[in-house]
């Protein structure tokens, strides 16, 4: 789905690296925390470029480029996916190892920030080659990660199965069975119960928490979805279950609304149908403008799908009461403010979609124990931090007449920081 168009001005702004290193000024100016301790959470410890060879299927060899950012140990081992995208580059793997470091924070889990990936487009390629490239990123950067080092995960293209394959790599490079180098693994290899949706759960812990600092109800409260892969649609049945009503969705082919909600059943089996499309719901009235999504009048807005879709161009025209921010950055700087100032309650990504790092570490716990958990169990503790990490949030925000985003950074500043003055760095 195409993003809004914006001016050159913000569009200079847009750059993921320089959006999360203002957002980090920001917070902690306001929290009080020295230029020094800000200059050096500015830039990553650690930024990995490796190149690698994969023998095709036609027989020729491709050269692939990957990078590995870690953002902080200061708290504990780094924490990150590793995505498989054309357009991965240094930057964003550095503003998205940033990012994690602060949604370790917020949630308060004992890791740093991580984010990896690979320069490729893996539709492109074939069960095997994509095995081949896994494979060949884990053996590059094997020196620099480990499960008391920095612990990778899926991201954008990348599933259970490849972090089957690069466990299973480091396994034996290492010479031992080592399960918690990566989570986001198949269950039978030591995955946790619950990962699956477990970013989605989380968002929805987090807009219920948010509905009730509202005063609102969940029984009929109208949901727009822009994004409808794993996150958006599970997020979607989620809400449905507390009697939320689904009445627009969105994805790469368009978006559909229906007032009276729509049918997420058809929807689903639609999307999941190579030969249809979500416009061709019978239920649902295709919108002219599939970013016109985003401006509906609803209770919860979840753009849970691409960056920078909320900007100063039509923040002013959302009309939903709570934003929760499924994806990565969905919202610019200048977006927030308008949005602050208008009364709307964002819940910003470190917190709304924090779910998948809190299970994540979950699963990392369950394989250094070797024990593992009921999916009610993983479930009720995830429902714990998140709801805790939103009231705390929640609190500090009131406290300082601020934006929940803000609050999150200030929370994640201050437990990094302190970090740090334990080990002696400041």
């Amino acid at each position: 789905m195409p993003i809004s168009t914006v001016t050159p001005v913000e569009a200079e702004q847009l750059n993921p690296y320089k959006i999360v290193q203002s957002q980090l000024e920001q917070a902690g100016k306001r929290l009080g925390v020295s230029q020094d301790v800000l200059n050096i959470l500015k830039k990553p410890k650690r930024v990995l470029y490796v190149s690698f060879p994969v023998k095709m299927d036609d027989g020729s060899i491709q050269v692939f480029e990957g990078y590995r950012s870690q953002h902080s140990d200061a708290v504990g081992p780094t924490k990150g996916g590793i995505r498989f995208h054309p357009d991965v580059t240094m930057d964003e793997v550095k503003a998205l190892s940033m990012w994690m470091s602060f949604k370790c924070g917020v949630v308060n889990v004992p890791y740093g920030g991580g984010k990896g990936g690979v320069v490729c487009d893996p539709r492109k390629y074939s069960k095997g080659e994509i095995q081949r490239i896994s494979r060949g990123f884990m053996e590059a950067i094997a020196d620099i990660v480990g499960p008391e080092k920095d612990i990778p995960a899926p991201d954008v293209y990348t599933n259970s199965q490849i972090m089957g394959w690069m466990m299973d790599t480091y396994s034996r490079m290492k010479g031992q069975v080592s399960p918690g180098v990566i989570t986001g693994k198949p269950l039978s290899i030591g995955g946790s119960k619950g990962r699956n949706e477990a970013t989605a759960r989380g968002c929805a812990f987090a807009i219920e928490q948010a509905m009730k600092t509202l005063g609102k109800p969940m029984e009929g409260a109208t949901v727009a979805v822009q994004g409808f892969g794993n996150a958006g649609r599970i997020i979607a049945g989620l809400l449905m279950e507390q009697g939320c009503k689904i009445v627009a969705i969105g994805d790469s082919t368009g978006s559909i609304y229906c007032k009276e909600g729509l049918n997420l059943k058809q929807v689903e089996q639609l999307k999941d149908d190579d030969s249809a499309t979500i416009l061709d719901d019978s239920n649902g009235t295709p919108l002219e403008n599939p970013e016109d999504l985003l401006e509906l009048d609803v209770d919860i807005l979840v753009p849970a799908a691409l960056e920078n879709v909320i900007t100063s161009q039509n923040a002013d025209r959302i009309q939903a009461n709570i934003v929760a921010e499924a994806a990565n950055g969905p919202t610019t700087p200048k977006a927030d403010e308008i949005l602050f100032e208008k009364g709307v309650l964002l819940l910003p990504d470190i917190l709304a979609n924090a779910g998948g790092v809190v299970v994540s570490y979950f699963e990392w716990v369950q394989n250094l124990m070797n024990y593992y958990w009921s999916e009610e169990e993983v479930n009720k503790k995830l429902r714990e931090i998140i709801v805790h990490s939103y009231q705390e949030v929640y609190a500090l925000a009131d406290e300082h007449q601020t934006d929940l985003r803000t609050a999150a950074y200030m929370i994640s500043i201050q437990r990094i920081t302190e970090a740090m003055e334990a080990r002696g760095w400041i």
